[in-house]
């Protein structure tokens, strides 16, 4: 059985899938070809893409012998979900795989903020000796608000925790034994309105719905302290970019943190690119090392079971 990939994997995947006695076709930026990849795509069993292929109904059934999907991420917004579970096509998810690298860098972009020590490195080598610009501050005592009680904010919740901060979160899927509940303490307000208010920091991990598409716009901002900072690592629409920029621009907040937009790569012409207090990194929350190969790994095993007709803990 033949096995497409369209974008970037760890060469463990790879290997994993031939060992296991799979033909693998990789295209690393196949997905940059529509008509290509359309073309293709009857010719295979299996297709594995990251986040930049767009697998729609179209591209589905052009796919007459394709049996699964395998998801090099958790997000599944550039996949017709839908129409996949209409046609009995399986889709597989890197479960967890990543989400010890988000929460790291949830910590660092915190941490960057109360410590900035490249600034102070920067300022050393300019001949200066400024240790009361540079003086920070502790996270300890000071509050993080999440957005989205998965378990990525489970493990930023224990890590925050481990620092002496308080975490506050919201979501309203949450249960009241939910594991993020009982193993941390995350205290659960009752809505968004009252998390806004009351953190320092907020933190972002929910997926992209029609009813989390700008969850964050004039209103919320405005609903911020304004010396709190606001973290995306999930995705981009979930924050009304243009609202966000103004509200950075007219001090209404601190500071963002932003490694998902809407429109990736960054467009020139977007305003958060004229913010000095907008750090914004290129989608690479979820990229270690580490977690690549883990997802890799991941996705070509649970393709592989789903591929023999075995179960899969990693199915939607």
């Amino acid at each position: 059985m033949k096995i497409l990939i369209t974008e970037l994997i760890w060469k463990e995947g790879i290997e994993e899938l031939i060992n296991n006695g799979f033909q693998v076709d990789y295209e690393e930026n196949l997905w940059r070809n529509r008509e290509e990849l359309l073309s293709k795509i009857k010719n295979y069993d299996g297709l594995i893409v990251r986040n930049q292929t767009n697998v729609d109904l179209e591209l589905m059934t052009a796919g007459t012998q394709l049996k699964v999907i395998g998801r090099l991420g958790v997000g599944l917004d550039n996949i017709d979900t839908t129409s996949a579970k209409k046609m009995g096509l399986p889709v597989v998810y890197a479960k967890n795989a990543n989400a010890t690298s988000v929460a790291e860098y949830v910590m660092m972009a915190m941490l960057s903020v109360s410590r900035p020590l490249h600034l102070a490195d920067y300022d050393v080598r300019k001949g200066n000796w400024d240790r009361k610009t540079y003086t920070g501050w502790e996270l300890g005592g000071k509050t993080l608000g999440l957005i989205g009680l998965g378990e990525i904010s489970h493990r930023v919740a224990k890590r925050a925790i481990s620092f002496g901060m308080k975490v506050i979160g919201y979501d309203p899927f949450i249960a009241d034994y939910d594991h993020i509940l009982s193993e941390t303490g995350v205290q659960i307000k009752e809505s968004l309105a009252d998390l806004l208010a009351e953190s320092d920091f907020i933190s972002l991990h929910v997926p992209l719905t029609p009813s989390t598409k700008y969850l964050i716009s004039e209103s919320e901002l405005q609903s911020m302290k304004v010396s709190s900072y606001i973290i995306n690592t999930s995705r981009g629409g979930i924050i009304n970019e243009f609202e966000l920029a103004a509200a950075l621009d007219n001090g209404a907040i601190a500071g963002a943190f932003l490694d998902v937009l809407e429109t990736e790569p960054i467009l020139p012409s977007n305003k958060l690119l004229t913010c000095p207090n907008a750090v914004i990194t290129p989608h690479i929350a979820g990229l270690t090392e580490e977690s690549q190969i883990r997802t890799s790994l991941l996705v070509a095993k649970e393709v592989a079971k789903v591929m023999r007709n075995q179960p899969s803990l990693c199915v939607i």
